[in-house]
This record gives C-alpha cells, sequence and structure tokens, in this order.
C-alpha cells in the first residue's frame, strides 16, 4: 500500500502547486503540522515562499499545543527563531481581524482535524475563511486524513439552539470528513463563500484509519497523544460536561474515565454487558484505578476503566459513549454530576448539552432511555446532513 501524501507535502514536492501561490502568504497551523518527515510548516514555507511568507496563525491550544485546557487563551508573539508575528485565534478574538490580513494574498490552513464535531479547528478555518471572503484573500487549504476514518458518519445532528464555538455548524459528532472536504461544505452551505483552494491527499482511502496511512502521528493538542485515543474522543471528550474524570492528569487521557465512588472490578463487566446486549462491539473495557496529577480529582484516587478499541471498523465511539454517560449516570446517583457553565465561551447552557449540539440526550439519560429512542435522536436531519455531505467528497 503506497503511503500517504497529505497536502502539505504535496505542496512541498509539487512546483505547480506552489507557483500557483503566487502573492503573500499567511500560515494557520500548529504542531502538527509537518511533512512527511516531520519537518514543520513553517520550515518548508520559508523555503518555498522566502520573503512573502509573512505572518503565523495559531488554533486553539497554541502554536505547539502547550495549553492544556479549553478557555486558555494563547498570547499574540514573535517567534524569536522563526522571526514571523504568531497571530492567536484563541485570544481576544477566535477569527483573524481584517488588520492582520491586509497584507496577504493567500492564507494557507494546515491543521490536523480529528473527524469530530467538537474538536475546535474547523471553526477556526471557517472563521478564517469569512474573514478571509472580506479581505479578498484566497484559502488554501493543506488536507489531512481524517482520523477515524472519512466512512462512518456517527452521532446526532447538531440543534443550532445550542451552537457554540465547539459546534458552529449542523454535523454529526463524527462528521466523515476531511478537513478539505468540511471547507468545501462551509464554502457551500455556510453562506461564506470564499476564495478557496483544497491541495488534496494522495493515497488516501475514506475506509483507512489513521493507522493506516503509514504518516507519523504528532499530538494535535494536548490530550490526543495518539491516534488510537483519537478513534475514542468522539464518545470520551463528553466526559468533559459531567464531574467524571476523563483522563486528564494521566498518560490516557480521553482514554479513561473514572471517579472516587466507582469499583471498578464490578462495573466494567456489567458494563461490557450492556454494550453487548446493545450491540456495541469493537471495545473492551479494562478496570482500572488511577490517581490524576491534575484537574478533576487531582491527587484523589479514582475507579473507573480504560476504553481499548479490539476493532476500529466495528466500534463505534459516539453510541458507546453515550451508553456508558446512561449507566454511571444511574451507577452513581447523587454523586454524579452535570458540569455547570461556562464552557468554551458559552456562559448559560450545560456544557454537556452543547458538547451533544442538543439537550434531548441528557434528558434520555436522565430518563434511562432506550438505545431506539437514541438512534431516534440520532437519525433527526441526517439525511439533510449525508446529501450535502455527498456533495464535497474528494476521495473514495
Amino acid at each position: 500500500m503506497a503511503q500517504v501524501i497529505h497536502g502539505l507535502t504535496a505542496l512541498r514536492n509539487n512546483t505547480d502547486w506552489q507557483q500557483r501561490i503566487k502573492g503573500n502568504v499567511g500560515y494557520l497551523c500548529n504542531s502538527a503540522s509537518v511533512d512527511c518527515d516531520l519537518t514543520h510548516g513553517i520550515t518548508l514555507l520559508k523555503k518555498i515562499f522566502n520573503s512573502r511568507f509573512k505572518k503565523v496563525f495559531s488554533p486553539q491550544h497554541g502554536l505547539f499545543a502547550e495549553e492544556q485546557d479549553n478557555m486558555l487563551e494563547s498570547p499574540h508573539f514573535e517567534h524569536p527563531y522563526f522571526t514571523l508575528k504568531v497571530y492567536s485565534l484563541y485570544s481576544e478574538t477566535r477569527a483573524p481581524k481584517l488588520e492582520w490580513l491586509e497584507d496577504l494574498d493567500h492564507l494557507i490552513v494546515d491543521l490536523q482535524d480529528v473527524g469530530t464535531r467538537v474538536y475546535t479547528y474547523i471553526y477556526s478555518l471557517a472563521l478564517t475563511m469569512a474573514e478571509c471572503k472580506k479581505a479578498g484573500v484566497e484559502v488554501v487549504v493543506l488536507d489531512r486524513p481524517n482520523p477515524v476514518g472519512g466512512k462512518a458518519v456517527e452521532g446526532n445532528v447538531l440543534d443550532m439552539k445550542f451552537s457554540s464555538f465547539v459546534g458552529m455548524y449542523k454535523l454529526p459528532m463524527r462528521h466523515g470528513l476531511t478537513i478539505g472536504e468540511f471547507a468545501l461544505m462551509a464554502n457551500k452551505y455556510f453562506s461564506i463563500g470564499c476564495k478557496l483552494t483544497v491541495i488534496p491527499l494522495k493515497n488516501w482511502k475514506r475506509s483507512m484509519s489513521f493507522i493506516h496511512t503509514e504518516l507519523p502521528w504528532v499530538l494535535p493538542s494536548p490530550n490526543l497523544p495518539n491516534p488510537e485515543t483519537a478513534f475514542i474522543y468522539p464518545g470520551s471528550v463528553l466526559f468533559e460536561g459531567t464531574n467524571l474524570s476523563e483522563g486528564r492528569g494521566t498518560v490516557k487521557s480521553l482514554e479513561v474515565i473514572g471517579h472516587p465512588e466507582i469499583e471498578p472490578f464490578s462495573l466494567a463487566p456489567e458494563l461490557q454487558a450492556k454494550a453487548n446486549d446493545a450491540g456495541l462491539k469493537g471495545f473492551t473495557l479494562r478496570p482500572i484505578t488511577f490517581l490524576p496529577t491534575f484537574q478533576k480529582y487531582k491527587k484523589i484516587n479514582c475507579g473507573g476503566f480504560q476504553i481499548h478499541v479490539t476493532d476500529f471498523v466495528q466500534f463505534k465511539p459516539w453510541h458507546t459513549g453515550q451508553l456508558l454517560m446512561r449507566e454511571l449516570y444511574h451507577y452513581l446517583g447523587q454523586s454524579f454530576e452535570w458540569n455547570p457553565p461556562p464552557y468554551e465561551y458559552e456562559y448559560d447552557k450545560l456544557p454537556i448539552d452543547i458538547l451533544n449540539g442538543t439537550d434531548k440526550i441528557r434528558k434520555w439519560i436522565e430518563k434511562n432511555g432506550s438505545i431506539n429512542e437514541l438512534i431516534n435522536i440520532e437519525n433527526q436531519g441526517m439525511d439533510d446532513y449525508m446529501g450535502k455531505r455527498e456533495s464535497v467528497l474528494l476521495y473514495t
């Protein structure tokens, strides 16, 4: 199987692409913006564009993914080695200011998305596209693989009453798009309409998870250290909206779920049996105890489990996460809490509701609803989304 070539490497290798970018350049990137040989894109773009490379933009977590948590903003600064101004798009603003774009002709976007509605990089892209439309700047998206694959689509479609920076558009939780395809969808269906070019992937198939690409994984944010974590993330991220630990402060964040009042060795087999009864396969819950070093339950022993994916085709992370949430809500009783706002600049609605993009799922959990009821919620608006998605797909 040929190695997948992503957009940055294609730009590096192809002088035709380079020559089509004729003017001054900005670059929206972070730590994962590397080529197939792990050379960072800033280094490559300085070689390709020389003095035409004017500035850098960074998304949530900072230029090199140094900020741990949501609502921890990054400063603007002059990079001492690259001698380029770095403008943070997770600061006093989530979109580039028009004055930052005045001397640019092209803004190259090179971010590793993780295929999940609540991962904010696609919204940094969309907001950047909207401002570039106003400024007359072309957006060039260097496409990268969807690490959880491009075939499966999973989870409810966002209800716009619950839109936020972790859900700006009517997408399902696991949207099944590359970041380049998302850009095409946003431009066509979300009223952006900027000048847009996508430099596509080569040799990528929709059936591939990141593990199949033979590309190196560089963590795109501090708590996604490997592609297996990214696969679990569409379900485990939901626990950010609760008082359960999602493993932050451990070396297996977003693979580990726990709480001080969980007895793991009796509970994990019960949860596994519930999942089996619901037809959820492709994973094993391994009972554990763990001691977070920061964030929830810092230095307090927690019982829980680690989610081990055993079959990346069969595993349904969103369905699994919702089932686990329902069971843990009723297992813990009054010890289970929905976290209060704020969360990602939403100060009124519950974090779990903006993560879910609806309040229907929280109510489903609270009433101990059936899996069929969950699927009915999931199906609402899905046909419309799938039709739009089909029109922007670049790969088979």
